[in-house]
């Protein structure tokens, strides 16, 4: 279906471990602006190189995916588009322009790039009112130019906070990986960040190495370990977290957000 839309699933680019899962269970996170990367994340398995200008036709094609297969849950994400003006964040609030038309009862969450920062962009993708908007910071503060190449910690954590800024009914939620070389010091100070950012919902999920190009594991976490970690996440404050070797940021999307649905997120 996906290809005779001539669409694109992080779960098929990225190699997601969850991919035979989630098809068989009818969910799909949606990669658009293409397939190719403008950055060089040494992590991801997303092709990098110079994409094409943005299909103006993407969002309505995706809109009727997501009618035709009846989804009541979609994400949505990219590739991050440097190229673009804005980031490709007009072609985001076209997507949930056309999703909500056609299915104006699925709830639809963005895991959007960090825009390069650009408050317009933010104010943009905000102003389509999805229900979720992540932003995903990946990797502890000591890590993060090693493992991110071109992006910025500052840069992302001030895009959460942007995001709550814009839109404060809109749930938030950010998430990284572990088994990158952090310690657990590390970890508590990174969800504390993201807590500081208003962040709503948070996933903790080991690092895969998804082929011999990108970095190394450093370290299996044992499950013990992610169990406190989300137990601390949710004596933070955290209204929903989800922590363990196979957590991504999309995997289980819809289970996490209904931990929350009838909570509001207060700011510490």
């Amino acid at each position: 279906i996906l290809d005779a839309a001539g669409l694109h699933s992080v779960c098929q680019s990225a190699r997601c471990p969850n991919k035979a899962t989630c098809f068989s269970q009818r969910t799909v996170t949606f990669l658009i602006l293409g397939d190719l990367c403008t950055r060089g994340c040494r992590f991801c398995a997303v092709g990098k190189g110079t994409p094409l200008p943005p299909d103006p036709e993407e969002p309505v094609h995706v809109a009727e995916t997501v009618a035709a297969l009846e989804l009541r849950y979609v994400v949505v994400t990219s590739v991050t588009r440097d190229d673009l003006p804005d980031g490709g964040a007009k072609h985001f609030a076209e997507v949930v322009r056309h999703i909500r038309a056609l299915s104006p009862q699925t709830v639809i969450e963005l895991l959007i790039p960090d825009f390069q920062g650009s408050a317009a962009a933010i104010d943009t993708v905000t102003a389509a009112r999805p229900d979720v908007i992540g932003h995903n910071i990946e990797t502890v503060r000591r890590l993060f130019g090693a493992v991110r190449p071109g992006a910025s910690f500052e840069r992302s954590f001030e895009v959460l906070r942007m995001v709550k800024a814009a839109a404060p009914a809109v749930l938030s939620k950010s998430g990284f990986m572990v088994g990158l070389g952090e310690t657990t010091e590390e970890v508590v100070e990174l969800l504390e960040t993201l807590r500081a950012a208003w962040c709503g919902m948070v996933t903790i999920g080991q690092y895969l190495q998804p082929s011999p190009a990108q970095v190394p594991v450093i370290e299996y976490i044992p499950p013990p370990l992610f169990a406190r970690y989300e137990s601390l996440a949710g004596e933070m404050g955290f209204p929903a977290a989800a922590a363990g070797p196979l957590v991504r940021s999309s995997y289980g999307a819809a289970a996490l957000l209904a931990r929350v649905k009838s909570r509001a997120l207060q700011p510490r």
